[in-house]
């Protein structure tokens, strides 16, 4: 803070650039068609419908493990309900953002988007709410060991390379 108000106090004018903007250019130059469909080959858009797939098989897997491993069918129906906690308001959430990125009013995008947002939050606190209602004898730890697994999908996404932008082929 003293570097910045001495320089300040020896007449440097505030619009010297610094060593970060040295590289930059100064003007804004727009793509042409062509380049900005070959900007467009070589950096597809990531499809979340693949990452809801990939939650709703992690989900279904971990439900059957649990019935498998406890023998009782009732934690293998808290963890399922722990996971479509996550997966139905996800489907919700991506099909309703779907619809945004049509909208050409940035700022009538961003609301719609925060407002999917808590919708999504909202219903995921009420299907976690109804769940003593749903299952009987619901086994609390089986559900959220559900849910933790099925969120977690998004950085197991990430490793194998579903949520980059990137023309290279993935594992998958």
């Amino acid at each position: 803070m003293t570097k910045i108000a001495s320089t300040l106090k020896k007449g440097m004018p505030s619009d010297t650039p610094d060593a970060a903007d040295e590289g930059l250019e100064s003007e804004f130059k727009p793509l042409s068609p062509q380049e900005a469909q070959a900007w467009r080959q070589h950096n597809p858009q990531a499809s979340p419908w693949r990452v809801l797939f990939l939650q709703v098989g992690v989900g279904a897997l971990m439900a059957l493990l649990t019935g498998l491993f406890t023998g009782e069918w009732t934690h293998a129906a808290s963890s399922a309900w722990g996971s479509v906690a996550v997966v139905v308001p996800a489907v919700v959430f991506v099909r309703a953002l779907s619809r945004q990125m049509r909208r050409t009013q940035p700022g009538s995008a961003l609301m719609g988007l925060m407002v999917w947002e808590l919708v999504k939050i909202v219903l995921t606190v009420a299907l976690l709410l109804a769940a003593p209602k749903v299952i009987s004898d619901l086994s609390w730890l089986a559900l959220v060991a559900g849910f933790v697994v099925t969120m977690k999908v998004y950085w197991l996404a990430m490793a194998l390379g579903w949520m980059q932008r990137k023309s290279k082929p993935t594992l998958f």
